[in-house]
């Protein structure tokens, strides 16, 4: 899908500004909403189950997602060493009579230089670029030269901004893992929401930094979620993608109210054979180990965390790699986050354990005043 200009700019700010109003975009918090306590799950019979490669494409639902992080580690021409995080993450909204709405977001964490540096893209396109159901094999996804593609876990992915742009090649080396053990998780009454990812994707590519050249390899987390929810109707939550070196992996996803209360819990953790298995709610602990103030927003965030899994007998320190990786997303989806690289480090049983991360907080800071649709922050 190529971006087009269907409204004139001022329509087209309007039109913008009233998805947020009153609706929202993926990914997004407004400011004193809470989200429903969950109810029981819905009869999932009603539903139809999660089908590949058909589901990793667009659907015609209110809110979707296709999100990227990871981890990256090269080597320049003239060989020197360099480390990153980065992500890469689509939205597609549809809303009444307006045409879909889609927005990207692409972020460098760049450990090495210590610095972070992200972009945002938004525009509408014209629903014929959304196949009919069960129709597709895959996903094609592009806004103004960014692209993401995949079927069966064979990603591509493209972004260019200022000093960076990343080509990657991302090789899935395990089935995805459904969340909510079907693929179905709750949100209450804000509704429900197909969930799956691909919790270890090694990658190969470059990474064109300030010029030059890096050839890197890595390792790369995709959530794919979609469904007739909206996501303005909760205050915030925190979110978990941890990959470790023995080969298992974590997804942990709290749901908070007004007071930074938890809601939801949500976790599922996936095995060095790549079967997937819920986790109990009761056995999941996370408590910040700091705090951060953002310089920008004033939002004060929580900075590490020690996150502990009882069942498993796990327990890890999370270290954020940069503590500013803040994004203020006034031009797209109008909300301000945090989504950070982080370290980790604890014991799995008895034993010492190593991996590496990507943490998610949202609904810890408004944007700042003049950040608006449209406005550069």
């Amino acid at each position: 899908m190529s971006r087009r200009t269907l409204l004139p700019l001022c329509g087209l700010l309007l039109a913008l500004a009233l998805l947020l109003e009153a609706c929202a975009v993926p990914g997004t918090i407004a400011a004193g909403e809470r989200l429903p306590d969950a109810g029981p799950r819905p009869a999932t019979k009603a539903l139809p189950p999660v089908i590949f490669p058909q589901d990793e494409a667009p659907h015609h639902d209110l809110t979707e997602w296709w999100y990227y992080t990871g981890h990256l580690h090269g080597k320049d021409t003239i060989g020197r060493l360099h480390d990153y995080g980065f992500e890469l993450t689509f939205f597609q909204t549809l809303r009444g009579q307006f045409a879909p709405f889609y927005a990207a977001h692409y972020a460098i964490s760049d450990i090495t230089r210590v610095q972070f540096h992200y972009d945002q893209r938004a525009g509408f396109e014209p629903p014929s670029v959304i196949p009919a159901d069960g129709t597709a094999r895959g996903f094609s996804l592009a806004l103004d030269g960014w692209t993401a593609e995949g079927v069966a876990g064979r990603d591509r992915l493209h972004a260019a901004m200022a000093d960076y742009t990343l080509d990657l090649a991302l090789l899935a080396d395990k089935p995805a893992a459904l969340h909510g053990g079907d693929g179905l998780i709750t949100y209450g009454l804000a509704g429900f929401s197909y969930y799956y990812s691909r919790t270890r994707m090694p990658l190969t590519g470059t990474l064109l930094d300030h010029g030059r050249a890096v050839t890197v390899t890595g390792q790369a987390w995709m959530d794919h979620q979609w469904g007739n929810f909206v996501s303005l109707a909760g205050s915030g939550w925190d979110w978990y993608s941890l990959q470790l070196a023995n080969h298992t992996e974590y997804m942990l996803y709290v749901i908070r109210d007004q007071q930074k209360r938890p809601l939801s819990v949500f976790g599922t953790y996936v095995a060095a054979d790549g079967t997937a298995a819920e986790l109990d709610p009761a056995g999941i602990h996370s408590r910040p180990l700091s705090a951060w103030t953002s310089p920008q927003t004033g939002g004060v965030y929580p900075s590490g965390w020690t996150v502990t899994l009882d069942v498993q007998h796990v327990t890890l320190t999370l270290a954020p790699l940069l503590l500013d990786q803040e994004l203020v997303t006034g031009q797209s989806t109008g909300v301000a986050y945090w989504e950070g690289a982080v370290s980790i480090s604890g014991t799995s049983g008895d034993r010492p354990i190593a991996g590496e991360g990507y943490v998610e907080l949202t609904g810890y800071a408004a944007l700042p005043p003049g950040a608006q649709i449209g406005v550069a922050p």
